[in-house]
């Protein structure tokens, strides 16, 4: 049986409102699940091992990647991967120091963060060695 013009005009309409139907559906379910507003990952818990080092004595007007000016007394992390400004919590021994990465190019290889001079002397850092890192919650920062 031939199909005419008109007829598949209906039949495509009305795949087109079942389809319309269903996506509405599907959004009002979604607006009624409490995960749906999540925009970003929640950050992983528990503590990370990396080799750090301090990445030396800052520079005169030395600018970092994410546009910082270091100063001796700057506290900071390099690290190769992380947004400028990911904020870290480092432990080594009893100490423990929050900070946040200010750049994004490792002086030294061989290392996977580096350490502003200042924040290497908070730690008791001396030379490269193994450090535990993990991202900062609002439960560490308060």
């Amino acid at each position: 049986m031939a199909d005419s013009f008109p007829q598949r005009l209906v039949l495509l309409g009305a795949v087109a409102l079942l389809g319309a139907a269903l996506a509405l559906a599907a959004v009002e379910r979604l607006s009624d699940d409490p995960r749906a507003g999540l925009t970003g990952a929640v950050a992983p818990s528990g503590w990370n091992v990396a080799f750090a080092g301090s990445r030396g004595p800052a520079g005169d007007a030395q600018r970092t990647t994410c546009g910082q000016v270091l100063a001796p007394e700057s506290l900071g992390i390099t690290h190769p991967v992380l947004p400028c400004g990911a904020k870290l919590v480092l432990r080594r021994g009893d100490a423990q120091v929050l900070s946040e990465v200010i750049d994004n190019t490792l002086v030294e290889g061989g290392r996977q963060l580096e350490l502003t001079e200042a924040l290497a002397e908070e730690l008791g850092l001396e030379a490269t060695a193994e450090i535990e890192w993990r991202y900062a919650t609002e439960a560490a920062t308060e």
